[in-house]
């Protein structure tokens, strides 16, 4: 029966940070992208200690747009544009990087004394080619304008694409779709997207699709053409993701994502040299290129 439904299951690589894990189940050995999704990672949940805080610091990205989602605590985005921007719970921050762009994520100051709160989803979607080196851009799109759609103990939160009659005001750079789902005990909600490629992932809770269940931090990639149910009955917390396949393959090194080898070599000169744009107000450190990095394309 399930063979009629998934096309794969992805399990996760579980990464330890220190404080807090991340699940990563993009890109995959089985599979490298859902659509224009590229890499997929799941933050915490987690309470950090008091007094710390996340610190990603300014590292660079070519050829994505990355997008910033939380369920719980607060994210300063600085960027090489010049963007400062705090993100919170249920809106979207999305950082196209283009040609090229350099960023850092950090917890806001206010929150570190009591120990901030962290958990999220943090995707990136790769460019389609003939806008891998369009001019880098940043876009905040809060809660109040990302469209809800409630019903049958379920409340979807639309975040990019069309789904359910609804569509999110933030950029597509190609067909994306791209959901925060919420199942009450006992609620129900169809997953019947036109989208070629389409995955779904439990975040928290219980949930079954289609009366198969579903275990969390697992994302399954559902058969082309399907529609399928999705119910809970003790409540979860779900993403639904996907859209157009890509135009072509694509390669993925470290934080850098294109369709030629080639420009990622060039990045990665390009970072050690220093040649990318620094970050305003936050340029006295930065994140040096890995000898052998975590986020990798396969082969």
């Amino acid at each position: 029966m399930s063979g009629d439904v998934f096309l794969q299951t992805l399990t996760p690589v579980t990464h330890d940070l220190g404080g807090f894990k991340v699940h990563r189940t993009l890109p995959h050995k089985k599979r490298t992208t859902v659509g224009p999704f590229i890499f997929f990672d799941q933050m915490g949940p987690a309470h950090l200690p008091a007094g710390e805080g996340l610190d990603v610091r300014p590292h660079p990205h070519i050829n994505l747009a990355t997008v910033t989602y939380l369920f719980a605590g607060a994210i300063d985005h600085r960027d090489s544009l010049g963007t400062f921007q705090a993100i919170q719970p249920g809106a979207v921050n999305l950082m196209t990087a283009g040609r090229g762009i350099v960023h850092s994520e950090r917890s806001p100051l206010g929150e570190r004394a009591a120990g901030p709160a962290l958990s999220g989803i943090q995707t990136w979607l790769a460019l389609p080619q003939a806008k891998e080196e369009t001019d880098p851009a940043f876009e905040h799109v809060p809660e109040a304008d990302l469209p809800v759609i409630t019903g049958s103990g379920a409340t979807a939160r639309i975040i990019m694409g069309s789904l359910w009659g609804a569509t999110a005001p933030v950029t597509c750079h190609s067909e994306t779709i791209y959901a925060d789902l919420t199942l009450q005990p006992g609620g129900s909600l169809p997953v019947d997207s036109p989208a070629d490629e389409r995955a779904i992932y439990v975040a928290e809770g219980e949930a079954t699709l289609d009366g198969l269940p579903l275990q969390p931090q697992v994302l399954y990639v559902l058969r082309p053409g399907i529609s399928a149910t999705l119910r809970s009955a003790t409540g979860a917390h779900v993403m639904l993701c996907g859209g157009a396949p890509l135009d072509g393959p694509r390669h993925v090194w470290w934080n850098f994502v294109s369709s030629r080898r080639d420009r990622i070599a060039q990045a990665r000169e390009d970072w050690k040299a220093l040649r990318f744009p620094l970050v305003p107000e936050d340029d006295k450190e930065w994140i040096p290129i890995p000898e052998v990095p975590k986020t990798v394309s396969y082969p």
